[in-house]
């Protein structure tokens, strides 16, 4: 940052619960900033039940807009001001949340495209702790918005490629109108690397990703058609976004260790458990299956090339060892949802489970040079692959009754 943000801070409100902070990036926006804050102040006046401030930051205006944010700030109260000498909406926000001594930080655009009404919901469920960040959609059911053709199909396009590249549970990055829980959002954003229009997207998917909650409130919003936003620029700078966040997601740099963390959800009562269990078996052979599907392959390729050097059992193996690696990664995350944690008891089971399945394997390669001394090549593939399928059977098995198995179920079946 060029330069150390300056803070005019006008009068504030004794705090009495949550406070909340309203932050509003502009950037040459002094004819727009005194509406906004008119129309805004007298909204957070009449019902706000929060203890509240607005903060206007400034992203290196080159027209009168630090001014006219100074004045107002002198005229009104609960309003301050923040400087910047770089642009950048990501950068505002970081700045502004991370200095914030607010229990609650919200962002809104100047223009106020998005309808007021939506403010309390929006802060309400973080207030009372029941979710960690809160966003305004413009695509949930319910939401109603105008505005031009081109703009609903980039915002759907785009929002469709986020679920599908990160299977993403939220339906609208983009909205101007966010909310966080300070505790949350400070350390988090140490690992947000964008500090311009991918900030908002790069925010929620490492959010989701590193188990926060994310409340989303479908708003009435109309369309700025003054936007200045580069559409082809933003649109290209987004797919770089969505490639450098997988990355990090597969490195392990996505995710946060300073986070408070949810606990996982777990019934009371173990014939609840064992309910849950049931409905999420068709996901779990879904994700087991595809997952096995494309280790089977790969195992079976590695062998192929391996095998050319190799004895048989050698071979299979190291194939095995190396697919297995991101095999028990991925059911851990995917399939089981990582419900028995990392603990030294699921490793050594997950030995023992990669034991059985090796036997398979490799006592159907044993069988059949008992049976052929010097067999074909493609028939050794093929009993690998028959051999793999019924291993991977019984290692689904092993892995959701053992392994995997919820505490509470062995629990309330060790008390009955």
């Amino acid at each position: 940052m060029s330069a150390v943000p300056q803070l005019d801070v006008g009068s504030r409100a004794p705090r009495r619960t949550a406070t909340v902070d309203v932050v509003i990036p502009v950037h040459n926006e002094e004819r727009s900033l005194p509406g906004c804050l008119q129309v805004l102040g007298e909204h957070l006046a009449k019902g706000f039940p929060f203890p509240w401030t607005i903060t206007v930051v400034d992203n290196a205006s080159t027209d009168a807009t630090l001014r006219v944010a100074h004045e107002l700030a002198a005229s009104m109260d609960r309003v301050r001001v923040l400087h910047l000498d770089r642009k950048g909406r990501g950068l505002a926000l970081r700045t502004a949340w991370g200095y914030s001594d607010a229990d609650v930080v919200v962002y809104m655009d100047v223009d106020l495209s998005t309808g007021l009404d939506a403010l309390l919901p929006l802060v309400a469920p973080l207030v009372n702790g029941h979710s960690d960040l809160a966003v305004g959609s413009r695509l949930a059911t319910g939401a109603r918005t105008v505005r031009g053709g081109k703009r609903e199909l980039i915002s759907r396009c785009y929002n469709r490629m986020i679920r599908w590249t990160h299977g993403a549970r939220f339906t609208d990055a983009q909205c101007g109108f966010k909310a966080a829980r300070a505790d949350v959002i400070k350390p988090l954003l140490s690992a947000v690397r964008d500090d311009s229009w991918f900030f908002d997207t790069e925010l929620l998917l490492l959010a989701e990703h590193n188990g926060l909650r994310v409340h989303e409130v479908p708003v009435d919003w109309v369309e700025d058609v003054d936007t200045r936003v580069n559409v082809v620029k933003t649109a290209v700078d987004d797919i770089a976004g969505l490639i450098r966040v997988a990355r990090a997601k597969i490195t392990g740099a996505a995710r946060v260790p300073d986070l408070p963390r949810r606990p996982e959800p777990r019934a009371a009562h173990p014939q609840a458990v064992l309910a849950e269990r049931e409905n999420g078996l068709l996901w779990q052979l879904v994700s087991f299956g595809a997952i096995g599907l494309v280790s089977t392959a790969v195992t079976s390729v590695l062998y192929a090339v391996l095998r050319t050097w190799w004895p048989p059992l050698l071979a299979n193996l190291v194939a095995l060892t190396v697919t297995t690696l991101w095999n028990t990664e991925a059911n851990r995350r995917f399939t089981f949802l990582d419900r028995a944690g990392s603990s030294g008891r699921v490793h050594l089971q997950g030995l023992v489970v990669f034991a059985v399945y090796y036997a398979v394997t490799s006592g159907a390669l044993l069988g059949l040079h008992a049976w052929q001394p010097d067999p074909a090549r493609w028939l050794e593939v093929l009993v690998l692959v028959v051999s793999s399928v019924v291993g991977t059977g019984v290692r689904f098995a092993l892995l959701r009754s053992w392994v995997f198995r919820p505490a509470a179920v062995s629990e309330g079946e060790e008390r009955g």
